[in-house]
């Protein structure tokens, strides 16, 4: 159920230039079982050294003599490995970081040998680190949580997964397939994509189970949090996450996340976040042209969760009835639906860079926001979300007519079609552009529909 990681790691493996590679993710999204699923699909003899479980091993690598160090491994694992036949994985790699620094030596002493390093706290070590990195030495690839084309590889239907891998505008899913899809659209908002939660689903569909292991992976964060304590109060982040649960879609306001907290505290405290990549960012975009990034206002952004069943765990929809959980999801403005759709597309854009999103707002006082904005090779494309089959959509008008834009994307409950919009905007103004509506479930595929569109 990961074929987009899967293939980013084929293709590592096989460059004729390969660098040692570092994964960068969440605690507790699927690294390892990459790598060993990696070694196995390969057939590679997969040498494993967890080092937070026994830094010990890090001895080893004092040498900066790669042969040294294999030879070392050999002794104390006693068994002998053939390099271009072997997977070197060093796990957890935060807690002995200072071998970041020796994996250059793997490139260029040692380049038949392949080298995984990952750590859940990784970016961390790398902001704070007193060691050279290896610039130009090592590749990164990133990992989110399972996507929702993932979950439905995961739910077994591959007919299904192969209908909607190849859905377009121009073959839309059937109307009943698109109801089954709705469905498991549903069914994805509360169980997301962490990989034990979407094991423990398809084995037991039990939202009750799932439930349990979203807290346990909430509460392991918080555990996590205590490596931070010195420089940032515990309660505070566990205010911050649940202050991010409930401005989710919105424009991020320092001051909601609680009384007595200051903004330097706060500001800190998602920092420490974005560096456990528990949240990331949606950066404000002028939307003037690319880069999207490059007339940004710093004091406008919102804050993306990790993965939507843990949000809906910190909701507690998971204790609701189906059909008040129903009304929840799909009610008009829902921001539940606006965080599966930064998940997806943050999934669709991860390989070997981290994915960055962004959205419009008015930064005048006037109403007026898009809630994501992509890059489609030199275009702007706007994206408005909808949890429902209906919504206005003045500031997607105005905007279009403001950027002179003739494309753009709408997300919501409908089947997939494109159509030419003629209105005028609130303030008379003709606009006529295409839009492509895009079922929420089919978020993920939005970059690929639109090369095909």
């Amino acid at each position: 159920m990961r074929k987009i990681q899967q293939k980013t790691l084929d293709q590592w493996l096989q460059s004729d230039n390969r660098k040692p590679l570092v994964l960068r993710g969440a605690r507790q999204v699927g690294k390892t079982w990459l790598v060993r699923d990696l070694a196995e699909r390969h057939q590679l003899d997969l040498v494993e050294l967890n080092l937070e479980r026994n830094p010990r091993l890090a001895r080893h690598f004092e040498s900066n003599e790669p042969r040294q160090i294999l030879e070392n491994l050999e002794a104390e694992l006693g068994r002998r490995f053939a390099t271009s036949r072997t997977l070197l994985f060093l796990d957890e790699i935060q807690a002995t970081p200072e071998l970041l620094a020796t994996l250059r030596w793997f490139k260029e002493e040692l380049p038949s040998l392949a080298v995984i390093a990952a750590g859940s706290l990784l970016d961390f070590t790398l902001k704070k680190h007193e060691f050279s990195m290896p610039v130009g030495r090592i590749t990164y690839a990133y990992i989110e949580p399972v996507s929702f084309m993932g979950f439905l590889q995961a739910s077994g239907n591959m007919p299904l997964y192969e209908h909607i891998t190849n859905a377009s505008v121009k073959n839309p899913p059937s109307p009943s397939l698109h109801e089954k899809c709705l469905q498991l659209y549903f069914e994805y908002s509360l169980v997301g994509g962490m990989p034990a939660v979407v094991s423990n689903w398809f084995a037991n569909r039990d939202f009750s189970a799932c439930l349990k292991l979203q807290q346990d992976l909430l509460a392991t964060y918080q555990d996590d949090f205590s490596k931070y304590s010195k420089t940032n109060d515990v309660r505070t982040l566990v205010r911050i996450i649940d202050s991010v649960a409930r401005q989710l879609g919105n424009k991020f306001v320092a001051s909601r996340a609680g009384e007595g907290v200051r903004a330097a505290e706060i500001k800190n405290s998602i920092s420490l976040l974005t560096g456990a990549r528990v949240v990331s960012f949606i950066k404000h975009t002028s939307g003037n042209g690319v880069p999207l990034g490059a007339e940004s206002n710093d004091k406008f952004y919102k804050v993306l969760f990790l993965d939507t069943g843990l949000i809906s765990a910190l909701l507690h929809l998971s204790q609701l009835n189906v059909s008040e959980i129903k009304t929840q999801l799909f009610k008009n403005k829902g921001p539940l639906a606006e965080q599966f759709v930064g998940q997806q597309l943050r999934a669709a854009l991860s390989q070997f860079e981290d994915p960055a999103l962004f959205y419009w707002q008015r930064t005048d006082g006037r109403q007026g926001e898009i809630d994501y904005i992509i890059q489609h090779g030199n275009k702007i494309i706007p994206i408005e979300v909808k949890s429902g089959a209906a919504g206005a959509m003045k500031s997607l008008h105005q905007f279009m007519y403001d950027k002179q834009l003739d494309l753009a994307v709408r997300c919501d409950l409908n089947p997939m079609s494109i159509q030419k919009i003629e209105v005028k905007t609130t303030t008379g103004n003709p606009v006529s552009y295409n839009l492509i509506s895009v079922p929420l479930y089919l978020a993920e595929r939005i970059p690929e529909i639109l090369r095909h569109a």
